[in-house]
C-alpha cells in the first residue's frame, strides 16, 4: 500500500484521532517518537498509518513502510523528534539543547549526522543554502557551504595570506587549529594529505577548498565568517540528531565527503578479501544474504568505509557499482557487445553495434583510472581541447551549415554526442551518410607537435596503411575547429582521483559462463588486468578502429552470488571457478544472523524469529537426503514486516512452498513437511517425542 502526500493539517489531524482513540499497544515506538508542540509523543509510523486512514478512507495498516519512511515524510512538515538537537552559532559563541555538546570537543561531532541547516538574521529570517539540480537536501557540509554561499564575496576579497590564516576547525581545546581556504585539492593536500574536505566553487570561477569532517568540524570556520562578516544578531542554526536516530544520510554532492560511519567489521572484512582477489563469489543456502552482503560491500568500498547503505551513495558514487542478474537467456550481447536493431532515418530496419552493460561500466572504470594518472599538464590541454569542440559545436547549425573537404566534398553535420559525429554528404551517390569518431578527432587536437597538412599526414598519425574515408572528413572538422580555435579561454583543471569500481552479477551460475563472457575468461583473470590482459572482442571488426583492444582495469572488481541448491551449479564453468574466490555463507552462522536480523528492531521478535530458524534448520539437516546447503538463511525472516509480524503467515506464504519443492519426490513428503512445521512452531516431532518417554520410562 503506497503513501499519499501529506501536508501539515493531515498529520495534526491524525494526533487528534490518537489523543481521542489512543495507541495500540503492538503500534507503540520502540525509538522513535514525534514530539509534538505541546510535548506529547506519537510513534512515527502508527501517525503515517492514521493520516493516510483518514485522508484515503483504508484500514490503519503499518505495514509496507518503516519508521524510516514515516520519519523522513514528517521532518520536511516541520515535526521534530525525540533526540533531536538545536545547535546556534552567533559571533559570540555556540550553543546547543544538547548537554554533551562542547567547543573544547567537537570530535563528539563523530557520533551525530544534520537533520537541518540554515542562516537567520536578527529579525528571524531564515535563508537555505542554494542547491543544484543532482545535489541532495543535507550532508555535513551543508552549513559551511551555506556560509560560503553567504560570504562569497568577502571569502574572495581576502588576500592570499588571510585566507591561509583563516580558522577552520580546532577539536580540542589544546589541539592543533586547522586553517586554510586553499585554491585547489592539490594546495590543500600539500597542507593535510586527506581527504577530509570540502570544495566549494564560487561563480567567479574560483574555488576555496577547506578542511572538513564530521557535522561539527567547520563551526568554527562558521562563527569567524559571522565574526568578520556577519551583522549584530546574525546565527546559523545547525539540528542534528545522533546517528543512529537519523533515517537517512544524503550526500550533498560528487566531491563532498560524508561523515565517518561506525566500523562495519562484517563488510571491512570481505572488502579487505574483494580488494586482495579482485573476483569474490559468496555461496550458500536460501536467504543468507548474499546479494545484500555483495552490495554492501560495494557500497562500503565505493564511499571509503563510511556507510553500508546504497541510498546513502552520490549520483557519482552509485556510477561506481553496477549490479546485474544472470538468467538462462543472459548473453554476450547483453554482457559484453553485440548487434541491436534500430530504425534508419529513412524508416528501414537496420542494425547497429552497442555496447554491453559490462563493458559499459569497464570503460567508465578504464576513463577514470587512465585520467587518474595524468599530469597536471595533460589535464588541462584536454579541457582546452573539449572546450574549443564544444565551442565549435555549439555554433553549427545541424543540417543547415556546409563544410568541404580538401577535395571539395560538400557535407553537413546532422549531430553530435560523446563519442560520435554523424554528417550527410548529398552529393555522394554511394554512401551519403557517415559517422566519424569524435575521439580521433581530439587525439589530432591534442598532438600540438603534430603537424596535420593533408589526409596522408592523419594516415600515419594512426599508424595506417591505407587511408579511410572518414580521414578527409575528420580533416575538414579539424581545421575548422583550429580556425576558430579562441587562445584566450581560461583554463582550470583539477586532477581526478582513481576511484574503485565493484560490478555485482547476482545468481551467478544460472547463466551459460561460458556463452556470456566469451574471450573475457582470460581478460578477468586477477593476474592479467589491465593492458598484459587486453583481448579484441568478437566484434572488434565492426569497431571505428578494428586493432581497437579491449581490457579490464585494475580498479574494477567483481561480485558473484549463488545458490548452492541451484541444480545449475554443475554447470559453472571450471575454467571461470579457477579465477573467482569463492567464501560460503551459512545460515548457522551466529553473526550473520545477527547482522540480517538487526533489522527486525524488536528484540523479541529477533529471539523469535533466531528460535523458530535455528529449530527448522536442525530439523531439514535431520532429513537424509538434505544438508546444511537447504537450511533457510536468516533473510528469510525480514519478510516478517510484510505479514504483519505473523509467523504463521510467514510460513505459509514464504516457507513452505520452498520447502515442499526441497521435499518433492521423497518418501513421505507429508510426513516431513510436518515434521518442520512442528520444529518451526517449536514443538517435539514424533521422533523427539518418542525418544522423550523413552527416556523417561528409562528413568
Amino acid at each position: 500500500m503506497s503513501l499519499p502526500q501529506f501536508q501539515k493539517q493531515d498529520i495534526l489531524k491524525a494526533l487528534d484521532y490518537i489523543d481521542k482513540n489512543g495507541i495500540p499497544s503492538h503500534n507503540e515506538s520502540i525509538k522513535y517518537w514525534l514530539i509534538s508542540d505541546n510535548g506529547k509523543k506519537y510513534p512515527p509510523k502508527y501517525v503515517i498509518a492514521v493520516a493516510r486512514h483518514l485522508k484515503l478512507e483504508t484500514p490503519i495498516s503499518t505495514d509496507g513502510f518503516g519508521p524510516a519512511e514515516a520519519i523522513k515524510r514528517l521532518r520536511p512538515l516541520g515535526f521534530s523528534f525525540d533526540g533531536d538537537y538545536i545547535l546556534r552559532i552567533t559571533a559570540e559563541g555556540a550553543t546547543s539543547t544538547d548537554k554533551n555538546f562542547s567547543m573544547d570537543n567537537l570530535s563528539l561531532g563523530d557520533n551525530y549526522t544534520p537533520i537541518d541547516a540554515f542562516f537567520e538574521n536578527a529579525n528571524g529570517e531564515k535563508q537555505y543554502r542554494e542547491r543544484a539540480k543532482k545535489e541532495r537536501w543535507l550532508s555535513n557540509q551543508t552549513l559551511p557551504r551555506l556560509a560560503c554561499q553567504l560570504y562569497e564575496k568577502q571569502l574572495s576579497d581576502l588576500s592570499d595570506e588571510e585566507k591561509s590564516c583563516f580558522p577552520v576547525c580546532k577539536y580540542t581545546q589544546d589541539g592543533k587549529l586547522f586553517t586554510g581556504l586553499f585554491p585547489s585539492i592539490a594546495e590543500f593536500k600539500k597542507n593535510k594529505d586527506t581527504i577530509e574536505y570540502l570544495t566549494y566553487r564560487c561563480k567567479n570561477g574560483e574555488q576555496f577548498v577547506i578542511y572538513c569532517w564530521n557535522v561539527f568540524s567547520t563551526i568554527i570556520f562558521v562563527q569567524e565568517c559571522l565574526k568578520r562578516f556577519g551583522n549584530p544578531g546574525d546565527s546559523f542554526v545547525l539540528k542534528y540528531c545522533y546517528k543512529n536516530e537519523q533515517t537517512e544520510t544524503d550526500a550533498d554532492s560528487p566531491d563532498e565527503q560524508a561523515a565517518p560511519a561506525p566500523a562495519f567489521y562484517e563488510q571491512a572484512k570481505y572488502s579487505k578479501i574483494l580488494l586482495q582477489s579482485k573476483n569474490l563469489i559468496f555461496r550458500g543456502a536460501p536467504g543468507t544474504g548474499k546479494s545484500y552482503l555483495a552490495r554492501e560491500i560495494a557500497t562500503y568500498i565505493v564511499s571509503k568505509g563510511k556507510t553500508i547503505k546504497y541510498d546513502d551513495l552520490s549520483a557519482d558514487q552509485k556510477k561506481q557499482i553496477e549490479f546485474v542478474q544472470f538468467h538462462p537467456n543472459y548473453d554476450y550481447t547483453d554482457f559484453v557487445e553485440g548487434l541491436r536493431p534500430k530504425i534508419n532515418d529513412d524508416g528501414t530496419m537496420g542494425f547497429e553495434l552497442k555496447d554491453g552493460v559490462f563493458k559499459r561500466f569497464v570503460t567508465r572504470a578504464r576513463r577514470n583510472l587512465e585520467n587518474s594518472k595524468k599530469s597536471d599538464e595533460t589535464i588541462k590541454k584536454e579541457v582546452g581541447v573539449q572546450q574549443s569542440i564544444s565551442a565549435f559545436f555549439s555554433d553549427v547549425k545541424f543540417g543547415l551549415d556546409k563544410f568541404k573537404t580538401i577535395t571539395g566534398n560538400e557535407f553537413t553535420i546532422t549531430n553530435v554526442d560523446d563519442d560520435h559525429i554523424y554528417i550527410s554528404i548529398p552529393g555522394n551517390a554511394t554512401i551519403n551518410k557517415l559517422t566519424l569518431n569524435l575521439d580521433e578527432i581530439r587525439k589530432m587536437l591534442m598532438a600540438s607537435d603534430h603537424k596535420f597538412n593533408k589526409v596522408k599526414d592523419i594516415t600515419s598519425f594512426f599508424g595506417k596503411s591505407f587511408a579511410v574515408q572518414a580521414y578527409s572528413y575528420d580533416f575538414a572538422i579539424y581545421n575548422e575547429i583550429k580556425a576558430k580555435k579562441n587562445t584566450n579561454l581560461k583554463i582550470s583543471a583539477t586532477s581526478e582521483e582513481e576511484k574503485k569500481y565493484v560490478f555485482i552479477i547476482d545468481e551467478i551460475n544460472r547463466g551459460e559462463i561460458s556463452k556470456i563472457f566469451g574471450e573475457l575468461f582470460f581478460a578477468i583473470d586477477p593476474g592479467y588486468r589491465g593492458k598484459s590482459g587486453e583481448i579484441s572482442t568478437q566484434y572488434s571488426n565492426l569497431h571505428s578502429d578494428p586493432d581497437e583492444k579491449f581490457y579490464i582495469p585494475e580498479n574494477v572488481y567483481i561480485i558473484g552470488t549463488m545458490n548452492d541448491i541451484d541444480r545449475s551449479v554443475d554447470s559453472f564453468d571450471f575454467a571461470m571457478r579457477r579465477r573467482f574466490r569463492f567464501i560460503e555463507l551459512k545460515a548457522s552462522d551466529e553473526e550473520r544472523i545477527k547482522e540480517i536480523l538487526s533489522d527486525l528492531q524488536d528484540k523479541n521478535l529477533i529471539d523469535r524469529a533466531k528460535n523458530k530458524m535455528n529449530a527448522l534448520n536442525k530439523e531439514i539437516s535431520n532429513v537424509d537426503d538434505l544438508n546444511e546447503n537447504y537450511q533457510i538463511g536468516a533473510a528469510y525472516f525480514l519478510k516478517l514486516s510484510s505479514v504483519d509480524n505473523d509467523f504463521d503467515r510467514l510460513w505459509t506464504d514464504y516457507l513452505l512452498p520452498l520447502l515442499q519443492e526441497y521435499v518433492q519426490g521423497m518418501y513421505d513428503e507429508n510426513g516431513i513437511i510436518d515434521r518442520f512445521k512442528k520444529a518451526y512452531e517449536n514443538q517435539p516431532s514424533d521422533n523427539q517425542g518418542d525418544i522423550n518417554e523413552s527416556a523417561q520410562n528409562q528413568g
